[in-house]
């Protein structure tokens, strides 16, 4: 098997808010909450929407994510392209109701075996994120 018949892997998160989906949703979905949880944004929940995520750049990054809205269902699961570093992901959320609140599952998809330090620095990334949207949840 070579290193292109080797499937691709995905970075699965997944946490539960002692919140309604409709305040996850929020904090996933307007673009000024993301900010304070994610990074600089022009997002708009409209499917085929182009949009970038910003920071400040650094040594070997431009500090800008072009990505692409995929899929979008109100309240229940929103898709889009994470295009760095040359490589593009896709990040899926999706939200279940629970009786406590909300089940939220993050997957990045599209890890090449040769994307191992991509893998590292997501799966790093993604926990700090999705601390910090807890904390903005909560303060909804």
């Amino acid at each position: 098997m070579t290193q292109l018949d080797t499937p691709a892997r995905s970075l699965i998160m997944e946490r539960d808010f002692p919140h309604p989906p409709e305040k996850v949703w929020r904090a996933l979905t307007e673009s000024s909450l993301i900010e304070q949880w994610l990074l600089e944004n022009d997002f708009q929940p409209i499917v085929g929407r182009s949009f970038s995520l910003r920071r400040e750049p650094m040594a070997n990054w431009n500090g800008v994510i072009d990505c692409r809205v995929l899929a979008v269902e109100p309240c229940r699961s929103v898709s889009y392209t994470w295009n760095a570093s040359g490589s593009e992901w896709v990040v899926t959320w999706v939200l279940t109701p629970t009786a406590a609140g909300t089940h939220l599952r993050m997957e990045q998809s599209g890890f090449h075996p040769d994307q191992e330090q991509n893998y590292k620095g997501a799966k790093y990334g993604w926990q700090k994120f999705i601390g910090s949207l807890e904390r903005v949840v909560a303060g909804l």
